[in-house]
């Protein structure tokens, strides 16, 4: 039992972060999410990533969401099974309900993304998944409820209707639906995946990283202000981007023909 259910990675300022349970494909239980809670406390915190890759192990699935067997033996023993949020549970906040996370998130989906799978990937920045990626909420069919924000996020970001015809059902979303909906960024063979991963991380990690958070934080923290009190809101990210040296250095190297060269300062 000393392995790790998550394997994180570090390189040229991108963060790896691989849900390792293929046998189970990738079941997310109690001990993973403390782990996974340490490694969003560590990418906030170092200011050297620019991005992360959050991803499953195996190639047949991102992830299947809870491990169910687990929450059964929970039950047994007692244990008050959770609602929304992950509040009072491991790995609190989970990126689910972590609102302040700075950095962009790009979901590297493969396979099955069933109930917290699914979740996690809503509450992604960026998504890019293989054709044979398949998306559900089955919650409804268990006799649960799809409390780490599926009853939150789908209907923002898909139509209502067809956001609650899913809900409801627990049906089963393809890569093509997901895409023809905006749910998803590209849909690339399996054997692409990898590669077009890494034009998105390339790209994230060319931008000014203190710009990349202060449009992170000030889009999400506006999505439910009418449009007058956005602009007129408090968004700490972007006080600090203002008055840093990467708000001079774009210009300057414009205007001197150079690339630019960003401190995070």
């Amino acid at each position: 039992m000393s392995e790790n259910r998550v394997r994180y990675e570090k390189k040229d300022h991108v963060a790896h972060v691989t849900m390792d349970r293929p046998d189970v494909l990738n079941a997310m239980d109690r001990r993973m999410h403390a782990e996974l809670a340490g490694i969003w406390d560590d990418v906030e915190a170092d200011d050297d990533i620019r991005a992360v890759v959050l991803t499953g192990a195996g190639d047949r699935a991102f992830s299947v969401g809870q491990d169910l067997k687990e929450r059964a033996r929970l039950t047994e023993d007692g244990v008050e099974a959770s609602t929304f949020g992950s509040a009072g549970q491991p790995g609190h906040p989970r990126l689910t309900d972590r609102f302040t996370l700075s950095k962009p998130v790009v979901a590297r989906v493969h396979g099955y993304a069933l109930g917290g799978g699914f979740e996690l990937m809503l509450a992604c920045d960026i998504a890019i998944v293989s054709e044979d990626a398949v998306f559900a909420l089955p919650e409804v069919r268990l006799g649960l409820i799809a409390g780490a924000g599926g009853v939150f996020r789908l209907p923002r970001q898909l139509p209502q209707k067809v956001a609650m015809g899913y809900l409801l059902t627990g049906r089963r979303m393809d890569a093509a639906t997901a895409l023809r909906y905006g749910l998803v960024n590209e849909v690339v063979p399996f054997g692409e995946l990898d590669r077009c991963v890494a034009e998105w991380t390339d790209s994230l990690v060319r931008a000014a990283p203190l710009s990349v958070r202060a449009i992170k934080e000030a889009a999400l923290r506006s999505l439910d202000l009418p449009l007058e009190e956005a602009f007129k809101a408090s968004y700490p990210w972007e006080e600090r981007r203002r008055r840093s040296a990467d708000a001079t250095e774009g210009a300057r190297a414009f205007a001197e023909k150079r690339d630019p060269i960003w401190t995070g300062r």
